[in-house]
């Protein structure tokens, strides 16, 4: 079975994963966290700039992802510069009402987030896979159970009841751009022969 090393200090997204992965592949947590600097452009760039730097670092395949919130009608903020979003603020709570104040008089609230991941098994051999889910951003945050702009924005999906990701944890976890990203790289693993 496929075993790597996610590239990150948060332990917690590696149990994220070990769930998304189903049991199909092993994911662990680093002995360390490093912080490679994202200079990519893309989402692809910097997940690789961090898979590469795990992979160098722990001489183990690694696993990274990128991901951000993009909004249409606010094309040049946000996206690969998601977490890096008003710096001068102390908590995504705080982000996300800046980000609210931004769109006041907007109508178009188009948003979506997505998900690149890195899979650098080594240097001949690096996979990328990609999730995304439409939305758009509501007016005010709502539900605790979500992180970053997670109380924000509300999902495009079947009941359209206006609830927001933070809402939603069992839905998240099925249907996010990780869990599809996740989805598309498990595929894509089931038939890999190392």
């Amino acid at each position: 079975m496929l075993e790597l090393i996610l590239a990150t200090g948060n332990a917690h997204k590696a149990e994220e994963f070990q769930v998304l992965f189903q049991g199909s592949l092993v994911i662990k947590s680093a002995p360390s966290g490093l912080n490679p600097d994202e200079t990519g452009k893309t989402y692809a760039e910097n997940a690789l700039i961090k898979a590469k730097a795990y992979y160098d670092a722990f001489n183990a395949p690694a696993l990274a992802d990128d991901s951000g919130l993009n909004v249409t009608s606010l094309p040049d903020i946000l996206g690969v510069q998601s977490a890096r979003f008003r710096e001068d603020l102390p908590s995504y709570s705080d982000k996300c009402q800046a980000l609210l104040k931004l769109l006041e008089q907007e109508s178009q609230r188009e948003a979506y987030f997505s998900c690149t991941l890195c899979f650098y098994l080594n240097p001949s051999e690096i996979y990328f896979f990609e999730g995304r889910v439409n939305g758009v951003i509501g007016t005010e945050l709502k539900g605790e159970k979500g992180f970053g702009y997670d109380p924000i924005f509300i999902p495009t999906r079947k009941e359209n009841d206006g609830a927001s990701l933070a809402q939603l944890p069992e839905w998240k976890n099925a249907f996010s751009h990780r869990a599809k990203a996740s989805e598309a790289a498990l595929q894509f693993f089931k038939n890999y022969k190392n």
